[in-house]
C-alpha cells in the first residue's frame, strides 16, 4: 500500500509506477495492462499468483523475506505457468550469509536486485521482452 511509505518513498513508488504504466502504453506490439498488489501476507501472495494465470501473461514479484523461507511461494509460481521475474530493491547478495539463497529463483524466468525502485523497472523491461519471443 503506497499510502502506508515515508513521504519521499511514497512519490518514488507513485513515479515508478507510472512511469512502468508509461512504458506499458508505449509498447506497441500487444495490449497491455499492469497491475499491483502490495501485502505481507503470505496467502494472499499466493492467491494473487493463482489469479495471475487467468489474466496476465507475465508477473514482475518481489517475495520480499518469504524469498528465503517459502516453498509455498516456489510452488505457487511452478503451478501457474506463466513467466515470473524475481525481483529485489537491494542487492541480495551484499546483506547478510542467509539472503544468499533464494526458493524462488530457480522457477522464474529471470531475477533482477540491487537497483532499488529501478529493480522493477527493469523486471518489466526483461518480462516484455521473454513475453515478446
Amino acid at each position: 500500500m503506497v499510502s502506508k511509505l515515508g513521504d519521499g518513498l511514497q512519490a518514488q513508488a507513485l513515479s515508478t509506477l507510472q512511469g512502468l504504466q508509461l512504458f506499458a502504453e508505449q509498447r506497441p506490439s500487444a495490449e497491455q495492462a499492469l497491475w499491483h498488489k502490495h501485502t505481507k501476507a503470505l496467502q494472499a501472495l499466493i492467491d494473487a499468483l493463482h489469479d495471475a494465470r487467468m489474466w496476465a501473461n507475465g508477473v514482475v514479484f518481489n517475495p520480499g523475506g518469504y524469498t528465503h523461507t517459502s516453498v509455498a511461494l516456489r510452488d505457487a509460481i511452478s503451478a501457474i505457468v506463466i513467466p515470473v521475474i524475481e525481483v529485489h530493491l537491494s542487492n541480495v547478495y551484499a546483506r547478510e550469509e542467509f539472503r544468499h539463497t533464494s526458493f524462488v529463483s530457480a522457477v522464474c524466468k529471470g531475477k533482477v536486485s540491487g537497483f532499488g525502485w529501478r529493480s522493477y523497472e527493469l523486471g518489466l523491461h526483461g518480462l516484455v521482452d521473454i513475453i515478446k519471443v
